[in-house]
């Protein structure tokens, strides 16, 4: 198993923002994690990346303890978060170099020019981080968020705020990254799930409301869209 969760929970104040969550996902897929806002998605995706503590529970990534080997799992999980932060007076190549040193990897320069073209960043390598698009910009957090080639990527809302274009554009890049990777991917974008997605997880005030293989949707809900099921688990 890629992730395992089991009995999850997390408590802020009085207010339970995940409550009792297990699920297990399988390896070199796409998981679509969706939920209305404030279900709780960011917070799971927190937690599974070591940054957040959590209150109950266990969790596991890739056979490993969370909550006890949080620091050697961050060279297996690359992660990029809804606000995509980046150091914007920083040049393309700039950044990808250092985050090559934090991860003091070998080859650096060979994994970094096979990120660049992976996430089609060739022609822009050279321009600061502010003069980018924000289509480019969300390609320099993916190509972050993959220079030490991980073998789960969580990614949070990766095409919110983008034109149809450049979702089009990071949505084959999610597309290509799954079929080496474990991808889990939160996103509100119905036909993004449809798209690329091999699984679905829905959860809703905390609380996982349906986990289903893409290819048994039209079985179990024959005649419904991605639309009607997800308001149906949500509503």
């Amino acid at each position: 198993m890629a992730i395992e969760v089991n009995n999850l929970t997390k408590v802020y104040g009085k207010q339970k923002a995940v409550d009792h969550i297990s699920f297990r996902t399988g390896t070199h897929k796409i998981i679509g994690f969706l939920g209305p806002n404030g279900a709780g998605k960011s917070t799971c995706m927190k937690i599974l990346t070591g940054i957040l503590a959590f209150d109950e529970g266990q969790v596991k990534v890739l056979g490993m303890e969370v909550s006890h080997q949080a620091l050697a799992l961050k060279k297996r999980i690359g992660y990029l978060p809804e606000n995509n932060p980046l150091y914007l007076e920083m040049y393309v190549l700039e950044a990808l170099t250092f985050e090559a040193n934090l991860h003091q990897l070998e080859n650096k320069k060979q994994r970094i020019a096979e990120v660049i073209e992976l996430t089609g960043l060739r022609a822009e390598q050279h321009k600061k981080i502010h003069q980018l698009s924000k289509g480019y910009k969300q390609r320099v957090g993916l190509a972050i968020a993959i220079i030490h080639n991980p073998e789960v990527l969580i990614l949070d809302e990766p095409t919110t705020g983008l034109d149809p274009n450049q979702i089009i554009e990071i949505r084959s890049l999610i597309k290509e990254l799954g079929k080496e990777k474990t991808v889990l991917l939160s996103t509100h974008i119905m036909q993004e799930v449809e798209a690329i997605c091999d699984e679905i997880i829905i959860i809703n005030k905390g609380q996982l409301k349906m986990q289903i293989e893409k290819s048994q949707l039209s079985e179990r809900f024959p005649g419904q869209s991605m639309e009607d099921i997800f308001v149906q688990h949500t509503s």
